[in-house]
């Protein structure tokens, strides 16, 4: 994120927006977004849990602040310099050439750390600059021919004492070679039987000025720490069964290595801005439970398919009995230190080279490679359906009832028990917006209004207006709480204030974040003759929750009408599949703003549509799931592509269409129907069958 660029920040995953367009107060109100998100982190983080944020350079020290406040400075683990794909800058200033990974732990004392290594640099094997010939004579590298260089062994003299003061067991002289060496103000890095071991091992050399130094050899550990410098991967890497599609899509390779750093198989990832699923599709890729939740639903969506579609490689587990949370089998580099070779017991002394080295190999240190799973290559993974999708509702209980537990046995008439926040200042705010920017309906049309006012006297209608065409109608409009979702009992109790109106309201707008399924049954279905007028759904856009003031311009799209599902259920009577029943999507059912009618719609605005074909009245466990948006490189068919196996092409086909599959009813003998439209915007259609 930066201040003032285009670039800066990303409100829907499909578009950019220069953030100094949208927040009122620019950088700050960034931060207060970010400190939001990151206080909610710090209350979810495990103690041995880390967060990390990327950033660049232009907030970096702003975003660092903000860390130290919500997380303390005493919890600060490290700011990670990883490498941009190219540099960014005017010609006459240095370019930038790097983004920032800030690491803070919830507490620094119990963080998971696993260390990373990489391959070494040619800088790194460059300073192997001493070759050992086969009769132990030694010469300069420089010396060495090239057609002579694999006849040679590589090393680098390392020094062999340390500045820690000296204990017991420490030595203040041995002998080499007939001549006597000292620690000077230091120690020897170990005792006199370690040092008599390195010199059995021949790990020992003198310089020309006089000092004992420890031969280190190239092929001891072929890797190399990671430390907080990460040019070794780049920002923009994507593997091509996952290629970068949104100019604002983090790499995958930053992330994972950050989840291989301080978790393991089973560890639970929170990504609270999703975008376009990154984190999330990093931690299915290894074998780590992850949440994931944008203030978008399109972002949502898009995350949905990436991750439905993708193949991922199969991991052996090292205790299957014990799951996911047993870890994997994981590679490991045999690693020899001047620890392992002077505690080990069998180097004595007249061995020859041969029998030097199998020793030192039998005892030498096991580094396990966290990020190198071993592969089963006669497996795949892919994802499936997701646990639950889920709106998190409340049971509402009548206020003389406080003490009681347990969901509510019977459906309660409607009365003012229900749980609401009453009038705020928010929806307050709220209607402004409404006023201000009206409300974006299909194909770009738009229900404006000519007045919008508050309604004093009642409390589930906020507020009373009049669109702005040639009809006037008379419009009342319900808000929704904040942090739930509209329940059954909110749409009838409003209904019930706007018959008592004088002159009645010919629209009745219910405007919230989310709906109850009930309740959006309701308001989908009565008939607006019966109901004595029109019903209809508003999508509230989530940055009408941010706390920051956000511009106030007419062209916000803060409210969208939902489309009224189209659905049929029917059982069949054709073939084999007699008796099962199946689902068919014919679109949605839009109110036009101009006439002020219902129309019907078609499928061609239908990105995905999910279906649980037996619904608890609570979740949503999607059994089917279709992409009819996908071309024939997209959806199930890049999933079948991927998995490189024979596919039935009927059935993946049959995943781009709007028909379900054959099914028979479960238990509970309720279906629900998810929809999502090309804007994002999602609706639930249960149906429920009659024994």
């Amino acid at each position: 994120m930066k201040d003032g660029k285009d670039e800066d920040l990303t409100q829907e995953p499909e578009t950019l927006k220069a953030f100094r367009d949208t927040w009122e107060l620019g950088i700050h109100s960034y931060l207060t977004y970010l400190r939001d998100r990151l206080l909610l982190a710090r209350e979810l983080l495990h103690e041995s849990g880390s967060v990390f944020v990327q950033i660049s350079d232009e907030n970096l020290h702003h975003v660092k602040e903000l860390l130290d406040d919500v997380f303390g400075s005493n919890n600060f683990l490290s700011v990670i310099s990883v490498r941009k794909t190219a540099s960014q800058g005017t010609a006459s200033l240095l370019g930038a050439t790097t983004d920032f990974v800030v690491w803070y732990a919830k507490a620094k004392q119990c963080v998971k750390y696993r260390q990373m290594y990489t391959v070494r640099s040619d800088e790194a094997d460059s300073r192997y600059d001493q070759a050992l010939w086969a009769d132990e004579k030694v010469t300069s590298l420089r010396a060495v021919s090239d057609d002579d260089v694999p006849k040679v062994r590589l090393f680098q003299l390392s020094a062999m004492t340390s500045s820690r003061p000296s204990g017991e067991g420490d030595v203040s002289a041995f002998q080499f070679e007939d001549r006597i060496y000292s620690p000077g103000k230091g120690t020897f890095k170990t005792n006199e039987i370690g040092l008599v071991r390195l010199r059995n091992a021949r790990r020992l050399q003198t310089t020309g000025g006089g000092t004992l130094r420890y031969r280190r050899f190239k092929e001891d550990f072929p890797l190399y720490a990671i430390g907080n410098l990460w040019y070794d991967i780049s920002g923009a890497v994507q593997s091509r069964s996952d290629p970068k599609v949104y100019v604002v899509q983090s790499s995958t390779e930053i992330i994972a290595r950050c989840m291989f750093m301080c978790t393991d198989p089973g560890d639970l990832v929170f990504d609270p801005t999703c975008g376009s699923g990154t984190t999330a599709f990093v931690a299915e890729t290894w074998g780590r439970r992850w949440i994931t939740c944008d203030t978008s639903r399109v972002a949502v969506t898009l995350a949905k398919q990436r991750l439905m579609t993708a193949v991922f490689d199969y991991y052996p587990m090292a205790d299957p009995k014990q799951g996911v949370g047993s870890g994997f089998k994981y590679k490991t580099v045999p690693h020899v230190t001047l620890k392992s070779i002077a505690n080990n017991p069998e180097i004595v002394e007249g061995m020859t080279r041969e029998q030097i080295d199998a020793a030192i190999k039998k005892y030498a240190d096991q580094e396990t490679l966290y990020d190198q799973p071993e592969v089963d290559r006669s497996k795949a993974r892919v994802t499936g359906p997701f646990t639950y999708e889920a709106v998190p509702a409340v049971n509402v209980r009548p206020i003389d009832d406080p003490n009681s537990i347990g969901p509510v046995a019977d459906p309660m008439p409607a009365d003012l028990s229900i749980t609401r926040m009453g009038v705020t200042s928010r929806q307050d705010e709220w209607r402004d917006e409404l006023a201000r920017t009206g409300v974006r309906g299909k194909g770009g049309a738009k229900l404006e209004f000519a007045r919008m006012e508050p309604l004093p006297g009642t409390r589930y209608l906020h507020a009373i207006g009049e669109t702005q065409d040639k009809q006037a109608r008379t419009v009342a409009v319900s808000f929704g709480p904040e942090f739930a979702p509209m329940e059954q009992r909110h749409v009838e109790l409003a209904w019930e204030e706007a018959r008592g109106l004088s002159p009645r309201p010919e629209v009745l707008l219910f405007a919230a974040f989310h709906f109850d399924p009930e309740a959006a049954k309701d308001i989908d279905e009565l008939d607006p003759k019966k109901a004595g007028m029109q019903f209809l759904k508003l999508q509230m856009n989530t940055d009408l929750l941010t706390d920051d003031l956000k511009k106030k311009r007419s062209s916000n799209e803060s409210f969208w009408l939902v489309g009224q599902p189209d659905v049929t259920l029917r059982k069949i009577h054709r073939g084999q599949d007699t008796g099962l029943w199946e689902v068919e999507v014919h679109g949605f059912d839009y109110y036009n703003p101009t006439n002020g009618k219902i129309e019907s719609g078609d499928t061609s605005k239908i990105a995905m549509w999910l279906l649980d074909t037996d619904y608890d009245g609570r979740s949503l466990l999607p059994r089917q799931v279709f992409f009819p948006l996908s071309g024939e490189k997209d959806g199930w068919s890049r999933l079948a592509k991927n998995l490189k196996a024979e596919i039935d092409e009927d059935l993946i086909e049959a995943y781009r269409g709007t028909v379900s599959l054959p099914f028979d009813l479960g238990k509970n003998r309720r279906i629900a129907a998810k929809i999502i439209d090309d804007r994002g915007i999602e609706c639930l259609k249960i149906i429920v069958v009659d024994k």
